[in-house]
């Protein structure tokens, strides 16, 4: 029997695809239901159906609000989808990249080497047992931490604070920005034991399992080197840190006499640090961006573009893909032939694929602005460009017009929030598994560049 059409079938990113779809649909299906929303009435497809896409693609973006229009039960079933969302994408993501770079074949083989150590058999099983448990983990302490905030500090009932404590530890440790208070994080912009666990969450699930896994086997094995740490990681780090450093002086000195032009000097350096890591891409904002400068919602644009690391739960083209045109562009500069990166030389084709996923990022994003524009033409290009760049990030910020704009545009940002998801493995799976070896070549010859 020939096993090639049912392959191509069931390939990993054909089944992200259809997984994220299904999904979608299935969380559509419940939240209709009388019993997901305050009242009797059935909720509107679209109303659901949004909501479902944006926690299936753990974006945030919301058309109806999450504590007062979404019975309990409603809420649990968003969190289970921002849950199963995260899980798929991390464990899916993860294996999907080592089938890419050729580190792991689902296909004819269950052992291989992952940057250069050696995985035993058995080790897709560890890989999907080591994702659930620290995304569990993770989950835990960050609940633990703000249940005991919302309890102390706030006075709510034991069982409210655990469940506050738990629905924003979920949703900020998956990149989700969904909350049960109507102003998201506005209520606690001077309280620090709010603020700074959601970032170290929302941080913690944006740099990917890949790393993680990485540090967590050097420090089991005791390895400290820093020559034994892989590209990726370093990339990861060095890129989260900059951009970290970057958003909050960037936010800071846009902001300082704006948005956070009342507050002590403490709270506004606690809100810059968290203004300049959620757009990578949580979603979760302490201040209104609808009073925002449009400087302000430029570069945050730009931060929910690039998102954060390889293979977690964070959107955006990703921080490698960034690192990599940077190298290429330094090297291009310096008039090296090689693109090098850490000491390391780059595959041309790394260069290729980077370039291909940020350019289709691009295109997407600049279709989805003509889209809106074209429903919505009474709000501003600042708005639009902002609600666009937030959905293909998968971020969830917004200047508070997402429930304002026509059935159409929210189409559209159903379309790129799913194309946000799953767009960047599946472009990458498409691009380095397509390989095509052609026995011939054309003739070379060099256009005019710039």
């Amino acid at each position: 029997m020939n096993q090639a059409p049912l392959n191509g079938l069931l390939s990993p990113a054909r089944l992200t695809v259809a997984g994220f779809l299904l999904l979608i649909l299935l969380g559509t299906g419940v939240l209709m239901l009388p019993v997901s929303a305050v009242g009797d009435e059935w909720t509107p497809f679209l109303d659901a159906f949004f909501t479902a896409t944006s926690a299936v693609s753990l974006t945030g973006l919301i058309v109806e609000d999450t504590g007062t229009y979404w019975k309990p039960f409603g809420q649990a079933v968003i969190l289970l989808l921002i849950q199963l969302g995260g899980l798929g994408i991390m464990s899916l993501a993860s294996l999907s990249g080592m089938v890419v770079t050729g580190k792991v074949s689902l296909r004819a083989r269950r052992t291989g080497a992952a940057e250069g150590r050696p995985m035993a058999a058995g080790g897709v099983r560890r890989t999907l047992i080591f994702t659930l448990l620290f995304t569990l983990s993770a989950e835990a302490m960050i609940a633990v931490v703000l249940t005991l905030r919302f309890f102390f500090g706030y006075h709510h009932s034991f069982g409210r604070a655990v469940w506050e404590g738990v629905f924003h530890a979920i949703s900020a440790f998956n990149n989700a920005g969904f909350s049960t208070e109507s102003e998201n994080m506005v209520p606690f912009v001077a309280d620090a034991w709010i603020l700074l666990p959601i970032a170290a969450a929302l941080i913690g699930g944006g740099i990917g399992y890949p790393v993680w896994a990485e540090v967590a086997s050097r420090v089991r094995h005791r390895t400290s080197r820093a020559r034994t740490m892989s590209l990726t990681a370093r990339m990861t780090f060095a890129g989260t840190a900059v951009l970290l450093a970057g958003g909050m002086v960037f936010v800071a000195l846009a902001e300082w006499t704006g948005l956070l032009g009342d507050m002590p000097v403490w709270q506004k350096l606690l809100n810059a640090f968290f203004l300049g890591a959620s757009p990578r891409t949580a979603g979760f904002n302490s201040v209104d961006y609808g009073d925002a400068h449009p400087i302000t919602l430029m570069g945050t644009d730009l931060l929910m573009f690039i998102g954060g690391g390889s293979a977690g739960t964070a959107g955006g083209i990703k921080v490698t893909t960034a690192a990599v045109l940077v190298a290429a562009m330094a090297s291009e500069f310096k008039g090296r032939e090689e693109t090098t990166a850490g000491k390391r030389t780059l595959p041309e084709a790394v260069g290729r694929q980077a370039l291909a996923l940020a350019f289709a990022g691009t295109a997407v994003v600049t279709a989805g602005v003509g889209a809106l524009r074209v429903f919505d033409p009474q709000f501003t290009g600042d708005e639009i460009a902002f609600e666009v760049f937030s959905a293909f990030g998968t971020a969830g910020l917004s200047t508070g017009i997402t429930a304002s704009l026509s059935a159409p545009s929210q189409v559209v940002l159903c379309l790129l929030m799913y194309l946000g998801r799953i767009g960047s493995v599946t472009l990458i799976a498409a691009l380095a598994s397509n390989t095509i070896n052609r026995r011939f070549s054309y003739p070379e010859e060099r256009p005019f560049i710039g």
